[in-house]
């Protein structure tokens, strides 16, 4: 049904196995690890564009969030009525709440393709084949030689395979030779690693949220669930996932946290140099120290004006650069007066 996750998500996964696998050895478990490793690093790296695209609409959503309260006072009974008006706002500031989504729905179909992949090279509870027929089943994209070889991969002594919870029927027919200690030594500190990490990635983000944005309790929520309780389900969660699985895990948080660095430290310095542009722009438009404001020439009321057609004075306009003063009155023949403007 999701081959179309479950192929490509092999096929990364296969190169990067074939990679490190010429420098450290196709079944050593260095090689697996790193091929899972550069899996995230070569998925998140794809998903750059659109997770700065994501912190730019959060950011944009952030800054009218007193516009969407009042919204939600206004309409709040009116769930018709604040949807529309909701998305008119979005409109205006250039934002899509769908984008903001996105790289996070995207990593959902891989994290459940990388899970499948990894549970297909153990198939022998599930499909009841026996051991010699599960090494020489192949697996998407991988041989029977490479599923054997991850069956046979060991980092620290424990299988990338094995987890935690695994029953003991499952570690005698694949791991025979495997104690359940060396599961537990290397798949502990992963657990407690990965989930600091997003405890930490979380709390990053958080910290870049407004005040206004803060005190929503609808963000309040969830900026709870992400602190504490996502970094609690990793921690118990890890008990029933395969090692290879806590190694993605870990590197897509510590990917993640790394990321945040330096995207917002690109978009405080763009801000920060479009603050100083604006800065300079006033500084260069306003007058300096001591200088009269000047006018622009034309024409300007004054208390004196020109003569109309009837011989009175207009007293509307001046030229420029005409001083008012006395004008001549000619209106009756043979006799001249003076009027002061």
């Amino acid at each position: 049904m999701l081959n179309f996750v479950y192929y490509p998500v092999s096929a990364i996964l296969w190169f990067w196995h074939m990679v490190f696998g010429k420098l450290f050895g196709p079944t050593t478990g260095i090689a697996w690890a790193l091929g899972v490793v550069f899996l995230v690093f070569t998925l998140r790296a794809l998903l750059y564009k659109p997770f700065v695209g994501q912190v730019r609409s959060m950011k944009k959503m952030q800054e009218f969030a007193p516009e969407i309260k009042k919204l939600r006072d206004k309409y709040g009974n009116d769930k018709q009525k604040l949807a529309q008006e909701m998305q008119k706002l979005q409109a205006e500031h250039g934002v899509n709440p769908l984008g903001g989504c996105l790289p996070m729905l995207v990593q959902i179909p891989v994290f459940i393709g990388l899970f499948h992949v990894l549970k297909s090279f153990n198939r022998v509870e599930t499909l009841h084949m026996t051991v010699e027929q599960n090494r020489n089943t192949a697996n998407y994209v991988f041989s029977p030689a490479e599923v054997q070889s991850f069956l046979d991969s060991r980092l620290f002594g424990a299988p990338l395979s094995s987890f935690i919870t695994e029953t003991s029927k499952a570690l005698e027919v694949f791991n025979p030779h495997v104690d359940r200690t060396s599961i537990i030594i290397v798949s502990i500190p992963l657990m407690i690693i990965a989930s600091i990490a997003t405890h930490f990635t979380a709390r990053h983000s958080v910290q870049r949220q407004t005040a206004a944005a803060a005190d929503n309790p609808q963000t309040a929520i969830m900026n709870k669930l992400t602190m504490y309780i996502f970094p609690l389900g990793v921690l118990v969660g890890g008990f029933f996932f395969p090692i290879a699985i806590l190694i993605y895990w870990l590197s897509n948080n510590m990917w993640t946290l790394g990321q945040q660095y330096v995207v917002y430290h690109k978009i405080d310095a763009e801000e920060a140099e479009k603050k100083a542009v604006a800065v300079e722009a006033r500084k260069t438009l306003a007058p300096k120290p001591g200088q009269k404001p000047t006018q622009s020439k034309g024409k300007r009321p004054a208390a004196g004006g020109t003569k109309s057609s009837n011989g009175q004075v207009d007293a509307s306009v001046v030229e420029d650069g005409e001083t008012p003063g006395l004008i001549e009155d000619n209106s009756a023949p043979g006799k001249r007066s003076k009027k002061r403007s």
